[in-house]
């Protein structure tokens, strides 16, 4: 079997999830900044596979946002190309002016070397992580920079061999020795040269995504950053992204959503979260509502009663009896 480190945010104290997540990632890429709506209570896992001097990383992970700025460039770049091949999901990525999005069998490339900021959507993203250095891909440096920042396709031609490869390797380590671990790792580099060489070659960009969909995805990123702002508006989204506010309007009504019922609806499924959580049992409604965007407390029940059918107290209430079900059924055990 193929040595793998792991690590299981599940595993560790709620409050120290989040920051044992950010270190994990400095540790398997380069150091970032990372972001998350979740950061409470942080669901990750992730496998680290050494192959040699290439390194696979699959990972499940919940809503993130993740930041190369040029300082972290500055103070530390290991050279490496990154690859991820998106499983399930869907994200986002920007350089600058460049944008890009991604969906599921896409495969994402940047470089260490670069600035960038990428966010996955408000589900949880599973991805096949490659670093490999750069200098083992065996193509000109001008030509392979500029694949970086492409979308490439995993689901045919030479995208689709490393897709398959990256997908059996890591589906079942344990028919390989670790003396097998520096091959893979050359059959992993000789196919990332070979789909960077395939990119260049064809000398023109993979179809990208719509600029409208890349945007749609950040705007909901930035939405689902600022809910617990009363004056989210329209008007202030539209202008956070340089558009018009009908250009808004027009991209939430291609996603069959209008922006204020996607707002609203992720303000709701945020306090009922937070109702449902034994942690906050003690924190007011109104409060829990204030959190979420909801400054009047009879507004926000009667979204709520028509969201989910049942008042906020009624969620409290079941999650009390559950506890107490919970409570009384280990102390029958421990009687025993």
């Amino acid at each position: 079997m193929l040595h793998e480190s792991v690590l299981r945010t599940m595993d560790l104290p709620v409050g120290e999830r989040f920051d044992a997540w950010t270190e994990w990632m400095g540790r398997t890429h380069a150091p970032m900044q990372l972001a998350s709506e979740r950061r409470a209570d942080y669901h990750g896992h992730q496998r680290l596979i050494g192959l040699g001097d290439v390194t696979l990383w699959p990972a499940t992970f919940d809503p993130l946002v993740f930041r190369r700025t040029p300082k972290l460039v500055r103070q530390s770049d290991p050279e490496v190309y990154h690859l991820s091949l998106l499983l399930e999901g869907e994200g986002a990525a920007s350089w600058g002016r460049q944008q890009a999005a991604y969906r599921i069998n896409d495969i994402h490339t940047n470089c260490s070397s670069r600035s960038w900021e990428i966010l996955t959507g408000s589900d949880p993203v599973t991805i096949v992580g490659v670093e490999i250095p750069r200098a083992l891909v065996a193509l000109p440096a001008h030509r392979a920079e500029r694949v970086i920042g492409r979308r490439l396709s995993g689901r045919e031609g030479v995208g689709a061999l490393l897709a398959q490869f990256l997908v059996q390797l890591v589906s079942d380590t344990r028919p390989y020795q670790p003396l097998d671990a520096p091959r893979l790792g050359n059959v992993v580099t000789d196919l990332v040269t070979a789909a960077f060489a395939h990119a260049v070659d064809a000398d023109r960009d993979l179809p990208p995504e719509t600029h409208a969909r890349t945007l749609t995805l950040l705007i909901k990123s930035f939405i689902r950053r600022h809910l617990g702002d009363q004056e989210l508006t329209p008007a202030r989204i539209a202008a956070a992204h340089h558009i018009s506010r009908s250009h808004l309007y027009r991209l939430f009504r291609d996603e069959g959503v209008t922006v204020a019922s996607y707002v609203r609806d992720r303000r709701l499924e945020n306090a009922r979260r937070d109702l449902a959580d034994p942690a906050l049992r003690t924190m007011p409604i109104h409060a829990v509502a204030a959190r979420w965007g909801f400054p009047r407390a009879p507004e926000f029940t009667r979204a709520f009663r028509t969201a989910y059918g049942v008042l906020p107290s009624e969620v409290r209430e079941q999650v009390a009896k559950r506890r107490e079900t919970a409570q009384g059924q280990h102390r029958g055990r421990s009687a025993k």
